[in-house]
């Protein structure tokens, strides 16, 4: 078995597996679309973009040539699988060794978990399983385009900025479970969305994402939250640079009371995603060891001088002392 890095002569066999890849990263198949033969291209050009595809080859060992692909933003946390294809690669024997070699091309740029979007009742979910992902959240993904057929009450939503990064930090850690947050801690920088405030309580903040193809919207909404179905209206017609690219609106697990209130307003309901992640490294409490200072600047003896007799000190041994303390003596 021979796993390497994509090159020109893998163009032809990946153009004939178009049709039969399994996508992993549901944001950029909606946003930008799968980037199949556009990011091969680039892994290639310019592996330090960040896209590294990755060939396995040899018919002993891998069956077929298996094709799989993963990115990793300089400095970020994670990495990301976009695609394995063909789709009966998941159940070939080298599909491990596959998985393997994107965790130590991972590792080495820095990241510290690989994550991947998959349906929870295909194929990819179970042979991700068999190779160490684990749920950590399942989240549904709702299609609106156009305007809804509703009328809006007025508008409270703006553009976040800088001085809503506190706000945005304390909703974000009392919504997210702890579990999810060891996974996507919040990023500490500048909100990238739009925030509603009820007085000046941040109620609700959704985090954007745009691409040429779609915008996905996250949603993080306070449960005393008012009037959310009227919320949402508000929010669609003011949405920054929209034009007429489809919304997709991202409900995690933990904010599903959310989705009557989407569906609402037209939009269509997508499958149950498991979100996964494989990680790379485990946290360990650093050991440190403190230095006491020596009391008085020497070491406590058995017996210690009491007082003074004739000029010669009085020593009291310590075991009849502590029985003096317990008979009360």
């Amino acid at each position: 078995m021979t796993i390497r890095p994509f090159d020109w002569r893998d163009f032809p066999v990946l153009q004939r597996y178009r049709g039969q890849s399994v996508f992993l990263d549901t944001i950029l198949v909606l946003t930008r679309g799968p980037m199949l033969m556009s990011g091969a291209l680039l892994s290639f050009l310019a592996p330090q973009a960040g896209i590294i595809t990755s060939v396995c080859s040899g018919r002993d060992d891998c069956g077929q040539t298996l094709i799989g692909q993963v990115m990793h933003s300089p400095g970020s946390q994670f990495a990301h699988l976009t695609f394995v294809t063909p789709d009966e690669a998941l159940d070939a024997p080298a599909f491990p060794a596959l998985l393997d070699d994107f965790v130590v091309i991972s590792g080495e740029r820095g990241a510290f978990r690989l994550l991947a979007d998959v349906d929870d009742r295909s194929r990819a979910f179970e042979a991700l399983r068999r190779s160490g992902f684990a749920i950590y959240s399942r989240q549904r993904v709702w299609q609106l385009t156009g305007q809804p057929a509703v009328e809006r009450t007025g508008n409270s939503w703006r553009v976040a900025n800088g001085e809503d990064t506190i706000p945005v930090r304390s909703l974000y850690n009392n919504l997210v479970p702890g579990l999810v947050q060891q996974v996507e801690p919040f990023s500490g920088s500048r909100p990238q969305g739009m925030v509603y405030y009820q007085g000046d309580n941040l109620i609700a903040y959704i985090e954007l994402k745009y691409g040429h193809r779609g915008i996905w919207g996250q949603p993080f909404v306070h449960p005393d939250a008012e009037d959310i179905p009227e919320r949402f209206v508000d929010l669609l017609p003011h949405l920054p640079y929209r034009g007429s690219r489809p919304l997709y609106l991202c409900v995690r697990s933990y904010q599903s009371w959310l989705e009557p209130a989407i569906e609402n307003l037209g939009a269509e309901a997508g499958p149950l995603q498991a979100v996964m992640v494989k990680h790379l490294a485990l946290p360990q409490k650093a050991a440190r060891m403190f230095a006491l200072p020596a009391l008085e600047g020497g070491h406590p003896e058995i017996s210690a001088p009491m007082g003074m007799a004739g000029g010669s000190p009085i020593e009291i041994d310590a075991s009849l002392m502590a029985s003096f303390t317990e008979t009360g003596e």
